[in-house]
Parts: structure tokens; sequence; C-alpha cells
């Protein structure tokens, strides 16, 4: 494990003002149009960011040459299950926007900051209508995309199946342990729809969402917690604030939505587990820790290097998407790791790599950032 770290580790690189190599070089990492190498080769750059490497039919960009059969299969699909699933996707989605309106009509909204204001505490048959019915067209969603059906497996650990009396002091305490949020490895923007129809929990979300069209009032339905992800001021330690105070209102109030936090803060092609962050874990609560999985054959459902519409229009052709899901116990934190944030996430992403057999990586999203642009030929800069 320790040489396959040391491949993917990112060296930046080094600069010296009295050297002639500190000056700016101009060529690209690849050239997206022939995929020739202009430094080093291809293969190289694919395996140092393997996280973020596609390895489907379709190419690392979804550009690559098919064969006469999948190209007939794409004809096939955009004429027929293309148009069908618009149509009910948007009818689902109108639908959900419309019920949420009206639940939230004549409500004032929680406001815990001028930022931050969500339906996600409401009471009474408003909150039971918008969470239910979450769940039932963000499933519905998910089956008219292809998910025709998705393979839960619940991961016991062996002492739970024991009835001893010696144990079950032990067991009643760890049940009394309510998680405050469910982490996830992150793969695709589906994995957002599957956490909806099983726990329907808040997210974090850019600011920007709170304002879209329709999606909008769902957010904050959901009791999404806003952040402006390029913002390096302040704000972001409010929204620790806010993540961590929702967390522990969670553990104490069965009612009160759960988080549900990304701990790598970006995509991989769902093989690999990147570093986390310590979010998730300020709050010293026990989590759920979650694995995704999307099986393919021809076209790969993970976001990692591709445009957000060819990616979607791809994931809309195809017949049949397959989805695996790997629910871990809860995990009670010790207090050597309540004391130390990065110790207590450390160890949870060991673990959720051991049980759902995934490599660990150094690299995270500025190094996902080179690599995008090495694909996109954007000339480095040294």
């Amino acid at each position: 494990m320790a040489s396959e770290l040391q491949q993917l580790r990112f060296d930046p690189p080094q600069s010296n003002a009295s050297d002639e190599s500190s000056a700016r070089d101009d060529r690209p990492l690849l050239n997206p149009d022939s995929g020739a190498v202009a430094d080093q080769d291809s293969d190289d750059i694919h395996l140092k960011y393997a996280p973020f490497s596609r390895r489907d039919a379709y190419g690392t960009m979804g550009r690559g040459e098919l064969p006469w059969m999948e190209k007939v299969l794409l004809g096939m699909a955009l004429i027929t299950i293309v148009p069908i699933r618009v149509v009910f996707g948007m009818s689902l989605l109108f639908l959900y926007y419309m019920i949420c309106r009206i639940c939230t009509l004549l409500y004032d909204p929680n406001r815990e900051t001028d930022e931050q204001e969500d339906y996600a505490h409401m009471v009474g048959w408003r909150r039971s209508v918008i969470v239910w019915s979450g769940r039932f067209v963000s499933r519905a969603m998910l089956f008219v995309l292809g998910f025709y059906w998705i393979s839960e497996v619940n991961r016991i650990p062996p002492n739970e199946n024991k009835s001893t009396n010696e144990n079950e002091g032990q067991e009643n305490s760890q049940e009394s342990e309510r998680p405050g949020v469910i982490i996830s490895n992150h793969v695709s923007y589906l994995d957002i729809l599957y956490h909806m129809s099983s726990s329907f929990p808040s997210f974090v979300a850019k600011r920007s969402v709170a304002k879209l069209p329709l999606v909008g009032i769902i957010s904050k339905c959901l009791g999404c917690v806003y952040v402006q992800r390029e913002s390096k001021t302040t704000e972001s330690k409010g929204v620790s604030g806010v993540v961590s105070e929702r967390i522990r209102e969670a553990v104490k109030n069965s009612s009160a939505p759960m988080m549900m936090l990304f701990p790598e803060g970006t995509t991989t092609n769902g093989e690999y587990l990147l570093p986390f962050k310590t979010g998730a874990f300020l709050s010293k609560a026990p989590v759920l820790p979650l694995i995704l999985r999307y099986p393919y054959q021809r076209f790969s459902l993970a976001w990692e290097s591709m445009a957000g519409g060819r990616h979607f229009l791809l994931l809309l052709c195809q017949f049949v998407n397959h989805l695996e899901v790997i629910r871990l116990p809860v995990y009670v934190p010790s207090q050597e790791e309540k004391d130390d944030p990065k110790l207590y996430a450390s160890n949870i992403r060991r673990f959720m790599a051991k049980e759902g057999n995934m490599l660990l990586s150094d690299i995270g999203l500025p190094e996902k950032r080179v690599y995008l642009a090495a694909l996109n030929g954007i000339p480095r800069q040294c």
C-alpha cells in the first residue's frame, strides 16, 4: 500500500528564481484533440491521478472512439428512452416542487443566520408530507433513470449477534448512541438522490443552490447548509459551527434531520478514498458510514473528469444502471478520537476503505484540478 500511495502522491513543481526552469512553461500536459503526450507519457498521468481516471468504453472525457454497436445503442436510446426519461423526470421534479411550495405556504422558515434559512425544523403534517413524498419522489427519479433495483448490504458486527448477559449492557449503551451525521464516499451527483430516498438528510450546498428555480425551495426543505465554497473568509468557521450544531441536535432529537456529508470534498471514480476533511467529526458525535458503488459494463456513472451535460446525456442513454450500497455499523468515537478530529477522520477513512475494499490516496481536490487542466490542454504555469 505504501508504494501505491507513493505513486499517487502529488509533487508540486519546484521553482527557483535563479534557474531558467522557473520560467513559464506553456506546453500542455496532454493534447485534448489527438491525445498526444506533450511532456510525459499519458499512462503515467492517469496513474498519478488514478482516483479521477475513467476506464470505461467512452474514454477519459467521454469522447473516445466507440464501436459501431455502441453507436447503434446510443442512437436507439436517443429516440426512445431519453425523451421518456426527460418528461417523467421533469414531471417528478415539478410535482415535488409543488408539494414543497404548498407545505411551506404561510410558514416562516427557521433562520440560524442571515444566510441560513430552512424548513427542515418544521413539525406536524407539513414535515411528514415533505419527508415521505421526498423519499418517494427521489426513489421514483432513480427508477426513471434506470435504477430499477438497488442492492443494499448491512454490515453487522459479529458481537451484535451475541445475546449473553455479559455484553448486554455494552450493546444497550451503544444503541443509545444515535448518529447525527451520515458520511459517504462521493462518486456522482446521483449520490444525493439515493441519500434523499434513503434517509432524507440535510446537505452542505453552494449558496447559489438556494436561488435555483424549482431546486431552491427543495434544498431549503432538506435543510441544506449553504456555503460560499470559494470564500476563504471567517464564514467557513460559521458554516462549521452550524454543521456541528445540526449534528449535535440530531443526536439528541430523533425528529431532527441528520446531516449528510461527503468528507472527501469531491468525486472520485469509486475505487479510492481521498483524505477526509474534519468538518463531519468536529461535533464528536457518532457517525453512520455508507459506501456507494456504481457497477458498470459500458458507461461509468462516476462523475470525475467528464462535462456534466455529456455525462447526464450518456446516463439517460444507458438502459439499465446499477447501484450497490454498503451500510456499515454506527461508529462511536473513543475519547482519544473525540479529542482529535483528524484522528477520528483518519480512523473512519481506514475503516471504510477496508470494508469497501478501496485504496487510500493522499491527493485531493487541488490535484484533481491539475488533472482536469491537463486533460483540457490548459498550459502549465511554473
